[in-house]
């Protein structure tokens, strides 16, 4: 629906400080109506933004900006730096500077500031440091921790596979239904941001788990709602989160003894990483992790390769003399 603005009569009373920030929240809630409603980006991506944007608007309040539509690059800089003072990884920092500039993108197209200025902020560098990648031999470890001990072990074996087979994002494993699955013909359809959604191959392994888990575990979870479509279920037959996803795969994790900072996010980064030092073309790979923009894809291009010249630089006798 339309965003409800105060009149303009009654900010022309408000002193210009207070105006300015009911302006700047008017206009992120326009901007996130935008999104979701015109652009028709998931309501996770779109929650994210705000949150980012929301961060933004709590600076400005504190004096940050004095316009906040008239912005400089020097101002805008300010707030990188207010951001890394806070701790703030180089990614999350981006992710920051991501939300800016898209939100006065917007806000020009409403002819309402000049974006300018933000677009020649530059984001920090992401590559630094090597993302974690797990090794063939760890993925083969992990998606091993399921025991036929743990009481769900059918499902949560299932769960690893899809993570790793499909190298899906957590939200798109958890909000898999019945009907995204072909298991006879092995693939199944997984749906990514702004709904849009793509097949992608299962292997004989996933194909395995998700066939014994549907058809031995399944039916007793949803005993109380058999009409649940959710193919990830959790004991009382409810679809599991993105939070009940990470803690499950935090459990397999430790148990298999890998570092702890694995997520189910670095299964997606092992899924791309390996099929490119593979052999895999960068357009598969970008159609399989659901991709709008195939930069995003070329990331995991310096990632193997970084990867690669940070093994020799440790293990090659002179690895150590190489610069380049």
């Amino acid at each position: 629906m339309p965003i409800d603005r105060i009149p303009i009569a009654s900010l022309a009373t408000m002193p210009k400080n207070e105006q300015q920030n009911v302006e700047l929240n008017q206009d992120i809630a326009a901007f996130r109506h935008y999104l979701e409603s015109e652009r028709g980006m998931a309501r996770n991506t779109v929650l994210a933004y705000g949150r980012d944007l929301t961060t933004f608007a709590e600076w400005v309040a504190e004096g940050g900006l004095k316009d906040y539509l008239h912005p400089g690059v020097r101002e805008l800089s300010h707030y990188l730096s207010f951001l890394r003072e806070r701790g703030l990884s180089p990614s999350s920092v981006a992710r920051h500077l991501v939300a800016l500039k898209m939100f006065y993108r917007f806000l020009r197209l409403e002819e309402r500031a000049n974006q300018q200025a933000v677009e020649h902020l530059s984001s920090p560098k992401l590559w630094e440091r090597i993302p974690q990648v797990l090794s063939p031999e760890s993925v083969d470890k992990l998606l091993a921790a399921p025991s036929p001990e743990d009481r769900f072990y059918l499902r949560d074996r299932a769960l690893l596979e899809t993570l790793y087979a499909t190298g899906s994002r957590a939200s798109e494993v958890v909000g898999l239904q019945l009907n995204d699955l072909h298991l006879d013909s092995g693939f199944c359809k997984c749906t990514g941001k702004g709904n849009k959604q793509r097949v992608v191959p299962l292997g004989k392994p996933a194909v395995e788990a998700l066939q014994e888990y549907l058809r031995d575990l399944r039916p007793q979870l949803v005993f109380a709602h058999p009409e649940a479509t959710a193919v990830f279920v959790s004991r009382g037959g409810r679809p599991l989160n993105r939070e009940m996803l990470w803690i499950l795969v935090k459990k397999y994790v430790l148990r298999a003894g890998l570092n702890t900072k694995v997520s189910p996010h670095t299964l997606r980064h092992s899924f791309a990483t390996h099929l490119l030092a593979g052999g895999a073309d960068l357009r598969t790979v970008q159609e399989l992790l659901g991709h709008a923009n195939i930069r995003t894809t070329q990331h995991y291009t310096h990632v193997d390769r970084d990867r690669l010249r940070a093994i020799h630089k440790q293990f090659h006798p002179r690895g150590k003399k190489q610069t380049g």
